[in-house]
This record gives structure tokens, C-alpha cells and sequence, in this order.
């Protein structure tokens, strides 16, 4: 019989679950354009502006490399929601390190 999601011995064992995001388990996140670099801290999720569609990471994510769009980058942090205008560039997810490298972008104030 083949493994299941949920049984303790498959392969699914090491997705985390609703249950178990919480905000000590974080992602490392850096935002870099050529000019500056735009940010760098922990969060919680991401939701971000891919090339076909918008994306969400969460703690636990597949490693992947995505082509960026144009639009808001969200990030949820232990201080609140941070948004950034960006277009083009790419974003990697390797082991709960999130690089954002975007040709442009712009820290969106709070009130916006």
C-alpha cells in the first residue's frame, strides 16, 4: 500500500502543516535592486508578484527560482506588513531564505 499524506513514515512528513505556523518558524528575506538594497529581515509569509500570477511562500517552501512581474511584494513580519513596488528580476527559495533581486524597486509607505 502506498504512503499517504499524514502517515508519519512517508514521504509528506516534513511539510509543515497549518498547525505548525507560527511566527518563530520564519523565512530570512533580502530585497536587492542594482541600486540599493531594500530590505533585509525575517517574515512570516510572502506574497509576491510572479511573472504568470501571484505567489505565497510560507515557512517550509520548495526551493525554486520564479521570474518576477510588476507589482506589490508583501511581507509579513513579526513588526507588521512591509510592500514594495517591484518589476523584473527573480525571486529563489532555498531552505527558508527568500532573494528578491528586482531592476527596480520602491518601499511603499504604510498609508498607501
Amino acid at each position: 500500500m502506498a504512503n499517504r499524506v499524514g502517515d508519519p513514515d512517508g514521504p509528506w512528513n516534513d511539510i509543515p502543516s497549518a498547525a505548525d505556523l507560527n511566527p518563530e518558524r520564519q523565512l530570512s528575506v533580502s530585497v536587492i535592486s542594482p541600486s540599493a538594497e531594500a530590505f533585509e529581515g525575517k517574515a512570516t509569509a510572502l506574497r509576491v508578484p510572479a511573472y504568470d500570477g501571484e505567489l505565497g511562500i510560507l515557512y517550509g517552501h520548495a526551493p525554486m527560482v520564479v521570474l518576477l512581474g510588476t507589482g506589490t511584494l508583501h511581507i509579513d513580519g513579526p513588526d507588521g506588513e512591509r510592500r514594495f513596488q517591484v518589476a523584473r528580476g527573480f525571486l529563489q527559495v532555498v531552505g527558508n531564505e527568500v532573494s528578491v533581486l528586482a531592476e527596480e524597486v520602491e518601499a511603499l509607505d504604510e498609508s498607501s
